[in-house]
């Protein structure tokens, strides 16, 4: 029954002054909002980065050129580049935990079809790239192994440029040129939307790998090789198998650094990742110094009520109530305001992410242990700050507080 009356007499001393008491929660109330919504965001935006490079496809290997140097001083990612379309047979015929590998010869052509034109990416790939990037065709089919080798002029195109070449119109067996070489089209990929870096996958034009690296880009050498683990649980087996066939493609002697890199799905999200949650962090960092600011408000706010019942501070010592009693009065007053405002902003959180979930791209994922580590925090808040007014009030000297006018 004590605590209930403590309880009691805290929250009617708090809706005595309903304004004062919402004004001086006002900081938690913010304070817990923006830590739950800033957390929310980052962590809606790791999700969508997640998603985004799964899209790549599932179980992804990315083997890029190496690192030249010269006079000791490095060239830069991809300077050093020897791999082949025979580095990405090699893989393909001996690799037992590798599944499907697919050359990338890249490069930017204009591409003439259709009445029209349109600046874009054209991709050399083989016939186990839509495996790898868990891709599906809309209409039409994918060139084949002997297309490949007898470097057909064939192209199966992205959705983005079959709109905008062939509005309306159905592109399958049209003909479009690419750099004055005519080709034939013989696919339209499904919708694959924005990348984790904001570009337009459909914006693409997909072609046999030999036909894009001897007859437009006129090189040797291959952009990198995508490669598929045959399963998640092997995807360090497959990773390091590949290393290895390279290493003895190469020629590269035990003692000789790689001309050549390998990146796994697992190492791509957490670059892409790494950014976001340091800013999360961040941002949740300076949201919480609302909670301090509120914790301030709260303390002053204590003690000018201890200074406004400094009578009845005295009246309850003179009639036998201990100091133990007014500090425990007080400071559960501080902590209900504290925790009230914890509420109210937890509420208030949820309204803001449910209206940007409805009308913005920032998708915010409430996360449940945020929202109890910021109520436990505001209680934190009200306890530290209330405790020097309500160890004031209870060290009052009775007289003195019932002389006080």
């Amino acid at each position: 029954m004590k605590w209930k009356n403590i309880f009691l007499i805290a929250f009617r001393s708090i809706l005595k002054n309903r304004m004062r008491s919402l004004l001086t929660s006002l900081g938690i109330v913010i304070g817990v909002c923006s830590v739950i919504v800033m957390v929310a965001i980052g962590e809606g935006s790791q999700a969508k980065v997640k998603e985004q490079i799964n899209s790549l496809g599932t179980n992804l290997l990315i083997i890029f050129p190496g690192i030249s140097h010269a006079g000791g001083v490095s060239r830069g990612a991809g300077s050093l580049n020897r791999l082949s379309l025979d580095d990405a047979e090699k893989i393909a015929e001996e690799a037992k935990y590798i599944d499907a590998v697919s050359p990338m010869v890249m490069t930017g052509a204009q591409v003439i079809g259709g009445g029209n034109n349109w600046m874009t990416s054209i991709n050399g790939v083989s016939i186990d790239y839509p495996k790898i990037r868990d891709w599906e065709l809309a209409s039409g089919e994918f060139f084949t192994e002997q297309d490949i080798r007898s470097r057909r002029k064939v192209a199966v195109l992205g959705k983005t440029i079959a709109d905008n070449l062939f509005p309306g119109q159905d592109p399958i067996g049209e003909r479009i040129r690419i750099r004055n070489t005519p080709f034939k089209v013989i696919g339209v990929l499904s919708e694959k939307g924005q990348n984790a870096r904001g570009m337009d996958e459909d914006d693409l034009v997909l072609a046999p790998s030999t036909t894009v690296l001897y007859r437009l880009k006129g090189r040797r050498w291959v952009n990198m090789i995508f490669a598929r683990a045959a399963s998640a649980d092997q995807m360090d087996a497959a990773k390091k198998e590949a290393e290895n066939l390279l290493r003895e493609s190469h020629r590269i002697e035990p003692k000789e650094e790689d001309d050549f890199g390998v990146r796994d799905q697992t190492e791509i999200i957490q670059m892409a990742t790494e950014t976001s949650r340091t800013l999360t962090l961040l941002l949740g960092a300076v949201a919480a110094v609302s909670l301090i600011v509120g914790g301030i408000g709260i303390m002053n706010i204590m003690l000018v009520s201890v200074t406004e019942r400094t009578r009845e501070i005295g009246i309850r010592l003179s009639v036998g109530a201990r100091n133990t009693d007014v500090l425990v009065q007080f400071l559960t007053e501080a902590v209900a305001l504290s925790l009230t405002g914890g509420l109210i902003g937890i509420m208030l959180a949820n309204c803001v992410a449910f209206l940007l979930n409805r009308f913005t791209e920032l998708n915010p994922v409430i996360n449940p242990g945020i929202v109890l580590l910021s109520f436990a925090f505001a209680a934190v808040v009200g306890i530290f700050f209330g405790f020097y007014p309500a160890r004031k009030a209870s060290n009052l000297n009775p007289i003195d507080a019932l002389r006080y006018e």
